[in-house]
């Protein structure tokens, strides 16, 4: 089976996460091998201690961008919901999956942050409003919008399952699935 890597990137509350999931079970139902690494939980067990600097932002990415590498040279899927805010961070994993002969696809899940603020999955918006949190990306804090993703998905314009069809049909496209 073959492996690869689909980063799942956009503003907090785009909706990679949800989009990730909803992947994954349609991939598994399908006989994949799959697996999410989603940012917040592998900031839990590989970042742990790290904040929210530039700095520490891109060694995150690259940690989970290192861990996406390895289960996609072995055959799995590896679906990866994480900010990655700047492009740097973002073209040092591509580069790395580059360098090992691994798939690698760049996902942009857009939303306005407007939109994304109602959403407010994390009350993160609600709690940078309040004057509790700063650093927020999107909001006080960079986003680097990717300018030539593999595939962009408006979440605020379409379903979840429409969604899902077009990461499905890019995979498909690509070989992966």
């Amino acid at each position: 089976m073959t492996g690869a890597t689909v980063w799942l990137t956009g503003l907090p509350s785009a909706g990679k996460t949800t989009l990730a999931h909803a992947l994954a079970e349609r991939l598994r139902t399908a006989g994949h091998r799959v697996e999410v690494l989603d940012g917040d939980e592998t900031r839990t067990f590989l970042s742990a201690g790290l904040g929210f600097s530039r700095a520490d932002r891109h060694t995150h990415v690259r940690r989970i961008g290192y861990v996406a590498e390895l289960l996609a040279r072995n055959g799995v899927l590896a679906l990866v919901p994480v900010i990655a805010p700047y492009a740097d961070s973002r073209e040092a994993v591509r580069r790395r999956h580059q360098a090992q002969g691994t798939a690698y696809l760049e996902v942009h899940v857009a939303a306005p942050v407007e939109v994304c603020a109602q959403r407010d999955v994390k009350g993160l918006y609600a709690r940078q409003a309040a004057g509790e949190l700063s650093g927020l990306t999107g909001v006080d804090d960079p986003y680097e919008r990717p300018e030539d993703p593999d595939l962009r998905i408006d979440s605020h314009r379409q379903t979840v399952s429409g969604s899902v069809a077009e990461l499905a049909a890019l995979l498909a496209e690509r070989g992966l699935a």
